[in-house]
């Protein structure tokens, strides 16, 4: 049976927004820059908090941030 997951698109939208440092990110929603790197890479999951004021820094909603996988 596979693990449930939650992937993002932080990376991705980083880029897109005139290529943000991870460290801007992290200042902005109110985090290290080691986490942003760690759900970068799919080793944390924030928490629903820390979710919320990723998705509000690029303007969208926790949903077109973070998809939740469920397992099989």
């Amino acid at each position: 049976m596979a693990e449930e997951e939650i992937r993002n698109q932080i990376r991705r939208l980083r880029f897109e927004a005139d290529e943000m440092t991870q460290q801007e990110l992290a200042e902005r929603a109110r985090c290290t820059r080691q986490t942003i790197g760690a759900l970068e890479q799919g080793g944390y999951v924030p928490s629903l908090a820390l979710a919320f004021r990723i998705a509000r820094v690029f303007g969208l909603s926790v949903e077109d941030v973070f998809e939740f996988v469920p397992g099989d």
